[in-house]
């Protein structure tokens, strides 16, 4: 299959130069003067990654107030997977805007929520009969997914894993595995949340997936008991955790237990799904069928919705009324994700998923080769990562992350970090930029690392 790499005028959004341009430092004057008033307006704990103001965007690139161009590598934490003001998208959002913005799902339905439920219920592994459930963000459907699994199995006790991450409401944070800053001082979470240690390969000392499985199960056994339990909630490829992809063997494991003890096994795939990792979603590298899928972030190519899709047996169980919202599933936000999944399959964006991941993965274990610091390269399609250590012990090397990742984004690349110990580079370009502009950021990231 021959694939022709999008541009920003055929799916990633307005036809923007596709360049890295600096023409003041970053942060510029007008970009500072922003940053200044949401210091007086904004809450001090909604933070920013890098200050400037964005007033455009597509392909991939961001640009801001002052004019600089800047390679986008974040994606809004994967969420603009078919680029910034992806043209199917908009014209589908124009539309609906022209129509109704809004009747509240629960009170008058109307034909975009269930379409998406159908997509949906079509495209997330398993044959089986499914039902969907929409909601607005990921941390909300987690909730959900959780209540359902709960009230299906008439068990209350649920199993998150070391370095999760599944969101900042009260549940979710009780399920996130990292102190600061998600859930410092933020407690008491709610109960019956117990933890699980993870497969980390470039930690585990060389325990395959099947044994890091049998340990986790053990402990789940000997410490929850499974008559207690009525879920297991897991990321495929963890996130915020620091891109963590557990060792083969690890995840049909713990699906196969879960199975034969009446457990609803939920897969995270809030920022690994839709295209993502060079499949629909993660779970289908490892070939599991999970009973429930939360999914968000790349569902709509920006507008605020989730979901959860699972077995209709699971999904049907919770009274009428039990589940809904205000907004969930609101009519501008349905018909982005028609468009955006319209754009997934018909702009062949798994596939340049796949072609990024190889020149991710490429350039960055090139890097490796020639820097010890770089300890591990690790990920899937478009969602790949580094993880910075010191080369003589091993240890996480945060401070050395902050510099790269700082050093970088003074030159014209938005990167993210990541990781429970603050030492993970991630990668998350929009599946809509060029070769060249990937490369380039990476070229920038490299002399970060040589610079530091």
């Amino acid at each position: 299959m021959t694939i022709v790499e999008p541009t920003a005028t055929t799916v990633g959004g307005p036809a923007l130069p596709q360049e890295r341009r600096l023409v003041t430092s970053i942060p510029g004057p007008r970009s500072q003067e922003l940053i200044a008033r949401k210091a007086q307006a904004v809450a001090k704990g909604v933070g920013h990654t890098i200050p400037v103001s964005v007033v455009a965007a597509g392909g991939g690139v961001i640009v801001d107030a002052d004019g600089n161009s800047i390679i986008d590598l974040g994606s809004g934490i994967a969420v603009t997977g078919v680029g910034n003001s992806n043209p199917r998208v908009v014209d589908a959002v124009k539309a609906q805007l022209d129509a109704f913005t809004h009747t509240c799902f629960t009170v008058a339905p109307y034909e975009g929520y269930v379409a998406v439920a159908e997509k949906l219920n079509e495209l997330t592994p398993g044959d089986h009969e499914k039902r969907t459930a929409l909601f607005n963000s990921g941390a909300e459907a987690v909730e959900n997914a959780i209540k359902v699994a709960r009230h299906h199995t008439k068990k209350m006790a649920v199993v998150a894993f070391d370095h999760a991450y599944h969101g900042r409401t009260n549940l979710t944070m009780g399920l996130t595995a990292k102190n600061i800053p998600y859930k410092n001082g933020f407690g008491p979470f709610a109960p019956e949340v117990y933890r699980a240690p993870l497969s980390y390969p470039f930690r585990d000392g060389g325990l395959s997936g099947a044994e890091a499985a049998a340990r986790a199960i053990t402990q789940i056994e000997k410490q929850i008991g499974a008559e207690n339990l009525a879920a297991i909630i897991i990321e495929p490829i963890q996130g915020e955790g620091g891109f963590i992809v557990p060792a083969p063997g690890f995840l049909p494991a713990l699906v196969e237990w879960a199975n034969a003890n009446d457990v609803v096994f939920i897969a995270d795939e809030v920022q690994t799904g839709f295209a993502r990792t060079g499949a629909w979603f993660a779970s289908e590298h490892e070939g599991i069928v999970p009973d429930v899928i939360v999914t968000a972030k790349g569902i709509a190519g920006g507008l605020p919705l989730s979901a959860v899709t699972g077995r209709a047996d699971i999904m049907d169980s919770a009274m009428a009324g039990g589940l809904g919202g205000t907004y969930a599933g609101s009519p501008l936000a349905c018909a982005a994700a028609l468009a955006a999944l319209e754009s997934y399959e018909e702009d062949a964006l798994i596939e340049r998923a796949k072609q990024i991941g190889s020149v991710l993965i490429g350039r960055l274990n090139a890097l490796r080769t020639a820097d010890p610091r770089i300890g591990d390269v690790r990920g899937r399609g478009g969602m790949v990562a580094v993880e910075l250590v010191d080369p003589a012990t091993g240890a996480p090397d945060a401070a050395l992350t902050a510099k790269v990742a700082a050093y970088a984004h003074a030159n014209g690349v938005l990167v993210l970090t990541c990781g429970t110990y603050g030492n993970v580079i991630r990668f998350l370009p929009p599946l809509t930029i060029s070769d060249e502009l990937l490369v380039e950021g990476l070229e920038v990231v490299a002399e970060g690392l040589r610079s530091a």
